[in-house]
């Protein structure tokens, strides 16, 4: 039976080797995983020095990505992590999801509801509260602006039709597109899911605004449909 290799420790390695040392000769691209997430948490803990911390979370969540899901309990669960550290990345790794989401074309056409859930993926994955966007559109379905109306958790109630549409006027939308996810992934939607379509529907004759669709979002893989989310323009709804 093989020994596995000790873990790696910061004095062992060669002052050219050490992440910091790397990264000012090298630069962030040229970095592990490891060790961009051993700059990140800065120190160790008493018998667990910051490299060794840095190998221990990413042998538990499987990658980078994975842990942008963790949330302060799942950092300050590991040895080395107090109160103060695991906000710090759950902070970050919220930078990290917005970025991401703001990456995409900064005016996509979204005319489609696959197009819609494309659009949030990056937003969505991994949230364990609900959240209600509004999605302001063009003539053309054009993204204008896209709005946060309510973030909460995943037993608050959803958006007032006030709200949505008070950020369709103030950014000169012809058209909106609401969506919300559901954190458990199925995007099967909810008695108050239809009801909020509903008063929807009618609060957009009311300010002659096309209401395009309600998208729930969630997971493909939680999905009875396969699909990761559910149209109500598609239900036949609106």
């Amino acid at each position: 039976m093989s020994t596995p290799y000790p873990p790696l420790r910061v004095k062992d390695l060669a002052v050219n080797d050490r992440p910091q040392e790397r990264l000012q000769k090298l630069g962030a691209t040229a970095l592990s995983d490891t060790e961009l997430l051993a700059l990140l948490l800065r120190s160790g803990g008493k018998g667990n020095n910051v490299i060794t911390i840095a190998q221990q979370l990413l042998s538990e969540a499987g990658s980078l990505a994975a842990l942008v899901k963790w949330s302060e309990a799942d950092f300050q669960r590991r040895r080395g992590i107090g109160r103060v550290k695991a906000l710090q990345l759950v902070a970050l790794m919220e930078v990290a999801r917005r970025v991401l989401a703001s990456g995409s074309d900064a005016e996509p056409i979204l005319n489609r509801p696959e197009l819609v859930r494309d659009h949030l993926q990056a937003a969505v994955s991994g949230l364990m509260i609900e959240k209600f966007w509004v999605l302001c559109l063009n003539r053309k379905n054009r993204l204008i602006k896209q709005v946060e109306v309510t973030s909460g958790t995943a037993t608050s109630s959803l958006a007032h039709p006030r709200e949505v549409f008070r950020e369709a006027i103030r950014h000169g939308a012809t058209a909106v597109i609401c969506a919300h996810n559901h954190p458990s992934g199925d995007p099967t939607p909810s008695a108050a899911d239809v009801q909020i379509t509903r008063q929807l529907r009618e609060a957009a004759k009311a300010v002659d605004i096309d209401l395009i669709d309600h998208i729930v979002l969630g997971r493909a893989t939680a999905d009875p449909s396969g699909t990761g989310f559910y149209s109500f323009r598609q239900a036949g709804v609106l």
